[in-house]
């Protein structure tokens, strides 16, 4: 394989990338640049990461084609039990029985229905473990918002103001837990200086292991729906 076997890189200019970043997505490679970042800096960074794009690509695929049966179980971040997972008719979209970790999904639109559950599932819990985590910080936030974005786990505005992936609930819960202190850490610092590394790591002393799994796992083909 070589560059040209791959898909068009999509380049989004971000106003708050501060540096280079490429993501290998199951249908779409994307890289974020700063706003001000040259076409020949990004094609060198481009040239320079033409292995490790290959390496991802390649596997990104296989898992792809490898199976894309919908899963039968899930494993959300904070049930200590897998949840049953079964496809039937039904009028309600999906139908969550939590004591049991029962999910009846309906059979019309199966992907779409998965993802929606694990959005609402998202909507329901992320704020209240982002508000925990923010406690034992202490760090403060303003509100707490879920969305589903390509290219990031969260982000914190300047008011303070987070965004979690609902994406998330799908990893465990120290992988959670690392995306909430990271967010909770630019209240304090509004970049990726030093010091913010030093908030992160006073708080996920593993942080730089947390960070290598979210690049290595990729999210389930369906939530590509």
């Amino acid at each position: 394989m070589n560059l040209s076997d791959l898909p068009e890189i999509k380049i989004v200019r971000h106003v708050r990338a501060t540096r280079l970043r490429l993501r290998v997505e199951p249908n779409q490679i994307r890289l974020t640049a700063p706003v001000l970042c040259s076409k020949k800096q990004i094609q060198n960074f481009i040239d320079q990461s033409q292995k490790w794009l290959l390496e991802t690509w390649h596997q990104q695929q296989q898992i792809q084609f490898k199976d894309q049966t919908l899963p039968t179980e899930l494993k959300l971040f904070n049930l200590d039990h897998s949840v049953h997972v079964e496809y039937q008719t039904q009028k309600q979209s999906f139908i969550f029985d939590h004591e049991n970790y029962q999910l009846w999904i309906s059979d019309r639109q199966p992907k779409q229905y998965l993802k929606a559950f694990v959005v609402a599932y998202a909507k329901q819990h992320l704020p209240i473990y982002l508000a925990q985590v923010s406690v034992e910080c202490d760090l403060n936030f303003a509100r707490c918002s879920i969305r589903q974005p390509k290219t990031r786990w969260g982000s914190c505005t300047s008011k303070h103001d987070i965004m979690l992936n609902g994406a998330l609930v799908l990893f465990p819960q120290a992988i959670v837990r690392y995306v909430c202190v990271h967010e909770l850490a630019h209240t304090q610092h509004f970049n990726h200086s030093a010091a913010f590394w030093a908030v992160v790591s006073n708080h996920d002393i593993n942080y730089k292991n947390h960070q290598n799994i979210l690049k290595v796992n990729s999210i389930p083909f369906w939530w590509y729906c």
